[in-house]
Formats: structure tokens, sequence, C-alpha cells
């Protein structure tokens, strides 16, 4: 089964493929945008699950050491540990390797995701129940984990020649969180793990943004009662946005590379509002991708949903 349209695996592809065809990268710019995901990753991540750091003290305390007046101290700690773990990935994702997904990969970037503030149990499968406040989802009981646990892997070494990647990482990704098999860090730790699959085929770290935290965990219930399609579409999603910032950064003075606005200014000389290009950016038929808070396209990507819309109705 295709949990993604043709169209929207057809366009990432060739953006990722676009990628791929400037290879090699320059050095410099690629260690910048290293940079600058790995704080976005560690901001956004942590602050889905209720770190109260700010993208700037993310920085701050990663890159200076710092200590930020007036917030916990386990916020600083869980700010160090996601980078630390993110760091492992970089290292295990290289030209030369593919790193093979095992438990005990999982369990080792769990252990460094919670080392500082949770050393207990860092990398320990959960020996308790728990429940997740405000889900309908219940977790199965803990001495259910390690069987849960090897029919994910024995799952996902059948599906990893099926499936296409972005389908992949989100499905595994679900899966993962639903089997909940740690006390605490289970979905910094998935969205990690999806990362490792989706690296391992080439394309960028992958962030999910806080600004977007209510639409994600919206997708992860519907994928609790086995409808999977708006998960799967939303991490596409934020694979394309990945892929139009590493294309827009590392071809910025090509005469072909596509310039990014605002959809307020798109919008104007067409016969579409600002709110209906949201609404479009939203669903995935337009590609776009965010910028803080607001949505950016570019006036080719316009075209393309204008000329694609034309086609069906004829």
């Amino acid at each position: 089964m295709s949990y993604l349209s043709p169209k929207l695996i057809l366009r990432i592809d060739q953006k990722l493929q676009r990628l791929q065809d400037l290879r090699p990268l320059p050095r410099s710019a690629v260690n910048k945008l290293r940079e600058r995901f790995e704080i976005e990753m560690t901001y956004n991540s942590n602050a889905i699950e209720g770190n109260s750091l700010t993208l700037k003290e993310t920085f701050l305390v990663i890159n200076e050491g710092l200590t930020i007046k007036g917030k916990p101290l386990k916020d600083h700690l869980e700010t160090k540990d996601h980078h630390e773990a993110l760091e492992m990935v970089y290292e295990l994702i290289c030209p030369d390797s593919k790193p093979t997904l095992s438990e005990h990969l999982i369990r080792t970037i769990h252990q460094l995701v919670v080392k500082k503030t949770d050393e207990e149990f860092a990398g320990k499968y959960r020996i308790s129940n728990v429940f997740i406040g405000g889900a309908d989802h219940t977790p199965p009981d803990a001495l259910q984990i390690p069987v849960d646990m090897r029919r994910l892997m024995m799952w996902f070494t059948k599906q990893q020649q099926q499936l296409h990647p972005i389908e992949l990482a989100a499905l595994f990704h679900h899966k993962l969180v639903f089997i909940h098999p740690f006390i605490d860090g289970n979905g910094r730790t998935a969205r990690l793990v999806m990362n490792i699959i989706l690296m391992r085929s080439g394309y960028p770290l992958t962030v999910i943004l806080k600004n977007d935290r209510k639409k994600y965990y919206r997708a992860l219930q519907a994928a609790d009662k086995e409808n999977l399609i708006p998960l799967v579409k939303f991490i596409a999603q934020a694979v394309e946005q990945s892929l139009d910032i590493y294309l827009d950064t590392l071809t910025p003075s090509s005469p072909k590379s596509e310039k990014y606005y605002l959809l307020s200014k798109v919008s104007n000389n067409t016969p579409y509002s600002t709110k209906y290009l949201n609404l479009l950016a939203r669903q995935g038929k337009l590609e776009a991708h965010k910028k803080g808070r607001n949505w950016v396209t570019s006036s080719e990507a316009l075209q393309r949903y204008i000329k694609g819309r034309d086609r069906q109705r004829t």
C-alpha cells in the first residue's frame, strides 16, 4: 500500500535528486547548514515535549555553554543530551556508511537522550505500565515490550525494501511511540531514529516544528486508529521543507534557482488570496515551507500547482 500520492513522491524525489546532483557539496556551507539544523532540531524536538528554552537560548546553551537565568536545570540538561545524541546520528551517517537499525542502536540513542535527566532508566525498557495524558491510546503492558520491539525490527527488515523511505520512516516513528518502550524520552528518540532512516537514503535532517505540535499530535492520534495517511503526509511535508532549505541555501547564485517569498507577496497579481495559498501549503498541494511561523513559496511552485490543477480538469 502507498501512503503518499505519486505526485508528492515524484516532487520530493526530484528535489532529492537535485541535491544529489550538487555533490560534492561545499564543506563550509554544509557545516553551517548542519549547525543550523542541529540547533533547530534540538530546540523543536525538546520544545514539543515542554522544554522552555527558546531557539536563541538553545544556541547559547549548546555553543556557548551558558546557563540561562530563570530556566530549569532540567531544560539545560535535556538540551545538552539531545545535541549529543544528534551528534552521534551525524557520525553514524557518513558517505560510506548506512548504519543498521537495531534495538541496540535505538536503546543507545535513548541512553544519550536522557543521560543527564534520567540516568537510572537511560537505554532501558520500562518495567512499569504508563499512561499518556490527553491521548486515547494506552501503551502496551511493560512485559510485552521486548516482544513488540522484536516484532518491530522484523517488520522494518521486511518493509525497508517495499516502502518509500519517507513512508518507512514515518510508520516506524509511529510504531515506536505506539509501543512507548521507555519511561521518558520516547518522542525525542523516535524523531532521531526516524531521521536515521531518512538520512540513510540521502535526505537532510528533518525537523518537526514546535509550531506544528498540534497538527503532529493529531496525525499521531489518527495513526493510533490505523489512519496512517495524515502522519505520513505530515512527515513528507517536513522532509520537503528541509530539502527546500538546503536547495535554497546551496544554489543561491544559480539563475535557475527558485526564490522563496511570503505567501502574501506571491499572491500579488494572481487570483489567489494569501489565505487560500496558506490552505494549499498546509494541505501539501503547494510546494512551500515555513520560515519561523510563516509559509513561503515561489512563483514557480505556484505555476506548477496551477498547471497540475488544469491537467486534472482536462
